[in-house]
């Protein structure tokens, strides 16, 4: 159960089908506001890189952390943080972690060196990393029912209008160069954003926390950030680094704090303690599963985006702005299904994911086929039926895959489980560029040119595609409905 203590709210009422009296739309729209600034400044950075590079002659080691930055601090966070909104309270910690977010952001707008950036970044991440958990807490304790469902609906529409349009806006932020900002607008413009979620989160977000007390878990904490930062540097970093043994070493020291953190947790649950994870979560099959699901599908998506990116503006020759409109077919596709996609998830259940996946693929095979008969000469429109696809099957999977898994979870606990969701939706980001960057710039010959770069996207779909059909089978491991079964 959770207390709640700002209006307007009402203890939600039990059962998937009761008569809800949750907040209005207001509320949900508010902390989703938080997961749109997180999202999109994992994106978005990658249109300013070229002009920010230039502006501050930023090394190339500075400007792979001004990206790998981010989502190293984001990804290694959000277990705590998802942890410290079931204690403080998920409003506050939102509150906090959107107030950090645009203090950061003015930070990287203002930076007068890649030095000063990099830090802000980092900044960004921390920030991020409270605000994200709290946003799926909030959808999870405070709405349920039909209301839940389209909460979470609008969830997945968000997170995927903000990956997916995050490189159209910052071109269109470039191409307009409002007041002479330049790259800086790309991070300014969450200013104006948070500034107003700030301003309404006190009146319309409800406060909840984990109604049974509890304290911080410090040991947990430094174990369980500590195995995520080992793990998730040589993701970041492997391939621009050549593999080297530090790497092998960073990874087998992930694996030994990752034990020790979930023998300490055990323990320190077995002596009444206030643990981080509660490891009696991985024991629902939902959760379990869902979370396999999850790391494995994002696991296609970031990486996608990365190769598509690359084709488009070193294959094509297209500018940001352009590469922008082309991944809009990707957006449409995406809107097209998501806003709706609980309405398939009650009529096919669990297998709305399973179509997503497989519609991924059938969509990405098209545009292979698109770049094997045009090359990179033809137009770029060739691409679009193949893309609108790849974005209607992203749709049926974001929203349904989060409600499956957190829909079970018992609400005291809804932070750390979120937090923990999150934590395999950045996992998998990592481990599918890192993948996808030995694939593609394995393939790229240096004199082919541009066609070496359709090439390679065309290899590197092979990869992108099966994360599909992978993604498709592993969702028969999940339950067919709520009873577990």
């Amino acid at each position: 159960m959770t207390t709640s203590s700002a209006r307007p709210a009402a203890a939600p009422a039990a059962g998937p089908d009761a008569p809800t009296t949750e907040p209005g739309s207001a509320t949900m729209w508010i902390v989703l506001t938080g997961l749109f600034m997180a999202v999109l400044d994992f994106f978005i950075v990658n249109v300013a890189l070229p002009a920010t590079q230039q502006e501050l002659h930023a090394s190339e080691a500075a400007i792979q952390w001004i990206v790998a930055g981010y989502g190293l601090t984001y990804g290694a966070g959000l277990i705590t943080g998802g942890r410290l909104g079931d204690m403080f309270g998920r409003r506050a910690v939102f509150m906090t972690g959107m107030a950090l977010f645009t203090l950061a952001s003015v930070f990287c707008g203002v930076a007068p060196n890649s030095g000063v950036l990099v830090v802000g970044r980092l900044a960004q991440g921390v920030a991020a990393a409270l605000t994200a958990p709290q946003v799926l807490a909030v959808l999870r304790t405070v709405y349920s029912g039909k209301a839940q469902a389209r909460a979470f609906s609008m969830y997945g529409f968000v997170m995927g209008v903000a990956a997916v349009f995050g490189q159209l806006i910052g071109g269109g932020l470039m191409r307009a160069d409002v007041f002479g900002l330049g790259w800086r607008a790309c991070f300014l413009i969450n200013v104006p954003i948070g500034l107003v979620a700030l301003l309404l989160a006190p009146r319309f977000v409800p406060e909840s926390k984990a109604e049974v007390k509890s304290r911080l878990d410090p040991v947990g904490m430094v174990l369980v950030t500590g195995a995520l930062v080992a793990l998730l540097i040589p993701l970041i970093q492997g391939r621009e680094q050549g593999w080297p043994m530090w790497i092998w070493g960073s990874l087998a020291a992930s694996a030994v704090l990752f034990v020790a953190f979930f023998a300490y947790e055990k323990r320190l649950i077995g002596r009444s303690g206030s643990a981080l994870i509660d490891p009696s979560m991985f024991r629902d099959r939902a959760f379990t599963a869902g979370l396999l699901v999850q790391l494995v599908f994002w696991m296609g998506q970031a990486s996608y985006f990365l190769i598509l990116a690359l084709f488009l503006q070193y294959g094509r020759g297209l500018d940001p702005l352009g590469a922008g409109v082309v991944f809009t077919a990707l957006g449409l596709g995406y809107m097209a299904t998501s806003a709706t996609a609980h309405r398939f998830a009650a009529k096919l259940g669990r297998q709305v994911l399973t179509l997503g996946g497989l519609l991924t693929t059938v969509g990405l095979v098209l545009t292979g086929l698109a770049v094997a008969a045009n090359g990179v000469e033809g137009s770029a429109w060739w691409l679009v039926p193949g893309l609108f696809l790849d974005g209607a099957g992203m749709g049926l999977v974001v929203a349904p895959l989060a409600s499956t898994v957190l829909t079970r979870v018992k609400p005291q606990i809804a932070g750390a489980a979120s937090g923990v969701l999150t934590t395999a939706l950045q996992l998998g980001n990592s481990l599918g560029v890192a993948i996808i960057g030995v694939i593609f710039y394995g393939a790229v010959s240096a004199g082919d040119g541009p066609a070496g770069y359709g090439h390679a996207y065309n290899v590197s779909l092979f990869y992108s595609a099966a994360v599909g059909v992978v993604l498709a089978v592993l969702v028969q491991l999940l339950p067919r409905g709520k009873d577990g079964k």
